[in-house]
Parts: structure tokens; sequence; C-alpha cells
């Protein structure tokens, strides 16, 4: 289940209904679909929104590991999209071009960059 209140900063895509069947298929390791309201940096909202959400159900999940046992999951992980460390690499240059600071990727990015 989400956490009420979080903020997550990102990017807003409108797509096609039938681009979630690809999405589902996609997220389909213990991701969950969750509708969320939207407030764009306009202050515009939209309330049709949707994350994936993992929780401590989903197969890959690592709870409170050390940050060192998370980079090495992470960097021998791959899913049908392609390889997890790739994925934790383009986040965290997407955060810092969003100006948004995440000490925690910022750690797992410096663990897993070579």
């Amino acid at each position: 289940m989400p956490a009420s209140g979080r903020l997550c900063r990102g990017v807003a895509y409108l797509v096609e209904h039938a681009v979630f069947e690809h999405l589902d298929h996609r997220e389909n390791n213990g991701y969950q679909r969750f509708p969320v309201q939207i407030t764009f940096d306009s202050g515009a909202q939209v309330d049709n929104g949707v994350v994936y959400v993992a929780d401590q159900h989903n197969p890959a999940f690592l709870g409170a590991a050390p940050l060192a046992e998370l980079a090495q999951h992470i960097g021998s992980s791959h899913g049908p999209s392609g390889s997890n460390r790739d994925y934790l690499l383009n986040l965290a240059e997407a955060l810092r071009e969003l100006g948004d600071n995440d000490p925690h990727v910022q750690a797992l990015e410096a663990l897993l960059r070579p």
C-alpha cells in the first residue's frame, strides 16, 4: 500500500489505456497499480494518475537491508525491461535533472557506478 502523504517527484505521462497491458506485464514482479492524485509544478492537479508500488510481499523486496547488500542485489538483477543497475543509474540522473536530492539513491549510485 502506498504511504499516505508521501512525495514522489517525477514526470507524468499521458498514455493510452492499451499501454497499461505492457506496463502491467513489465511491473508484474510484485508491483501493484494504485490510483493517485498528481499535482504538477504549476499547481494543476489530475485525479486519475497511476503509480506502481512494491511492498514487502514483492519477491525482490529486501526490506531494511544494508546499503551494500541492496547495491549488490540491484547490480545482479534483471527484469523484462533490462538491468536493474541501469534503471538505478538512470533514476539517479533523472532525479538530478529534476533538482531532486535523494541521498539513498545517490549512495546506491556511488556503489554501482564503475
